[in-house]
């Protein structure tokens, strides 16, 4: 009978077995590492992304607080307002205080008749291009509409929907039209801007009638146009 034989040990492989899984277990090690950087720095970049967004939306409003002061200041200094009867949709707006103004609220047809023009309002039986021209009229909005179209045909003035600045977002606001050119077809003379809009059962017709005051109508007047439509 042989004697048994001694077992053997390979070394080598039981080494490379040990090594392999060494190698792997570095290698999750490696990956959980990766994903863990990986979420810290996209937390890092939403973080920094939300506070750029704050920071924007803070300077914003203080922006826009600023100008609203602002405003507030020069329109307090340099403005009038007119104030319109609650009865007739509460019609009200800024002009600037070198201006004078004569307002007629005397009939129901047309319960605001003004005429506005620096120092002096002249005559209102001339031939006057005032700086600034009011009517509010009974009447029907798209009729008066219909009538002004035979004019943007003729070309001699163009059209546009417009919606005062103050008025955005305004419940039951039907956008008016803003008319530029020979906004009088029967005076030559009367080159400006009006705006023809709704208010209520009536029509707001507001205008300057001369180039002369085209920006304090654009800066002043209709930015601060506001009524009860």
């Amino acid at each position: 009978m042989n004697p048994q034989q001694p077992v053997s040990y390979n070394s080598s492989a039981s080494g490379g077995r040990r090594g392999s899984l060494v190698t792997i277990v570095l290698g999750i090690l490696l990956l959980v590492a990766v994903i863990i950087a990986l979420q810290q720095f996209l937390k890092v970049q939403d973080y920094k992304k939300n506070t750029d967004k704050k920071i924007s939306q803070a300077v914003a409003a203080k922006s826009q607080q600023l100008q609203t002061q602002a405003q507030n200041a020069f329109d307090a200094v340099n403005t009038y307002q007119y104030q319109g009867s609650s009865t007739y949709g509460s019609v009200s707006f800024r002009y600037p205080k070198t201006w004078s103004g004569y307002v007629d609220t005397t009939s129901t047809s047309e319960p605001i008749n003004g005429y506005f023009q620096p120092g002096v309002v002249p005559g209102i039986s001339g031939h006057t291009a005032y700086a600034l021209r009011v009517e509010l009229l009974s009447s029907d909005y798209s009729q008066i509409v219909q009538q002004l179209q035979s004019n943007v045909k003729q070309g001699t003035v163009t059209a546009s929907a417009y919606v005062p600045p103050m008025m955005n977002g305004a419940a039951n606001l039907q956008p008016g039209v803003l008319l530029k050119g020979q906004i009088n077809s029967s005076d030559s003379t009367q080159n400006g801007t009006m705006l023809v809009i709704k208010v209520r059962d009536k029509t707001l017709q507001i205008s300057t009638q001369s180039p002369d005051y085209q920006n304090d109508f654009n800066n002043i007047v209709l930015p601060s146009l506001t009524f009860a439509p």
